[in-house]
């Protein structure tokens, strides 16, 4: 490969890298090409872009970015993968059920790596943890959540004992 294909894929990945907030490394290597395209499929469904990378050209797009990538390193070897998203956990979802539908000997994909809601996931048992990372919105809504509980239910307490005097008054106004 010519440098100048090397520079323009180079630049093309940081470019991607860019427009997704979140990335998976994975390994995909002994999948058929039927089973491969299954799984393209799925991705483009739920917005998910799939690319085949070569480590050495990914690693120097890594390095060109504005943040520290050097903890995927060592996930960058063998055959890569690469799922982009602007969903933290839609690519483990599809990671996970993809390799239960697949029924074959090849237990793929495999997770290596994944860069998540700015910090990083290494290994295949971070799997599970990924599934349940929840987004920064739906974290924001929680707090908002926790926050009312309390103003709620003084709100409650004070309508209902505001109907438990007027109950009363308007016993009393009765006898």
């Amino acid at each position: 490969m010519k440098k100048e294909d090397k520079s323009s894929i180079i630049k093309q990945l940081e470019s991607t890298l860019a427009e997704f907030a979140h990335f998976y490394l994975m390994d995909i290597g002994g999948l058929n090409a039927a089973k491969t395209t299954e799984l393209r499929r799925i991705c483009f469904k739920q917005d998910i872009k799939l690319v085949v990378v070569k480590n050495t050209l990914l690693q120097k797009a890594l390095k060109n970015s504005s943040v520290d990538f050097t903890e995927l390193d060592s996930s960058l070897k063998g055959e890569t993968a690469m799922m982009l998203s602007n969903v933290g956990n839609a690519p483990a979802l599809i990671i996970r059920d993809f390799a239960k539908a697949n029924k074959s000997k090849v237990k793929k994909p495999i997770l290596k790596a994944a860069y998540v809601e700015e910090s990083f996931y290494i290994g295949e048992n971070q799997l599970e943890a990924l599934i349940h990372v929840k987004t920064k919105n739906e974290l924001i809504a929680d707090v908002i959540a926790l926050l009312q509980s309390p103003a709620k239910n003084v709100i409650s307490a004070l309508q209902s004992g505001g109907s438990i005097i007027h109950g009363v008054l308007k016993t009393l106004s009765e006898r």
